[in-house]
């Protein structure tokens, strides 16, 4: 099983950037898909999460309505466009697969893990 995690980077405040993960080894659709983050010295945080089917979504209160979760059963992959990014938003982000149809906020309910990609916004 891995999930790739990839597009992550340096941004200015108040722009955007587009997260993937493309998965393989698992049958995508089976899985509620998660982003989470987390930043030096902290704990993990859940972000935002996706059912199955991709028909509903959840967000932490500090993201909505800037952070969009989508996914692409044919193509394996989830994503997270994020716009008016703060420098409160650097983390590393991490995205995860949770053999749930709803998915979860706890790290503990989701059964594997991305690598990671840095996120860092300039003030």
């Amino acid at each position: 099983v891995q999930l790739q995690a990839s597009g992550g980077g340096l941004v200015q405040a108040g722009g955007s950037l587009r997260l993937s993960c493309a998965a393989s080894g698992i049958t995508f659709s089976s899985y509620s898909m998660g982003w989470f983050r987390q930043a030096p010295g902290q704990e993990r945080e859940f972000v935002a999460r996706i059912t199955r089917n991709g028909g509903v979504t959840f967000y932490v209160d500090s993201v909505k309505g800037r952070f969009t979760i989508s996914r692409d059963n044919a193509k394996s992959t989830v994503y997270l466009q994020m716009n008016s990014l703060k420098p409160e938003d650097t983390a590393v982000y991490y995205c995860a697969a949770s053999f749930t149809v709803v998915g979860s906020r706890q790290p503990s309910d989701y059964n594997f893990w991305g690598q990671g990609t840095l996120v860092t916004v300039s003030s």
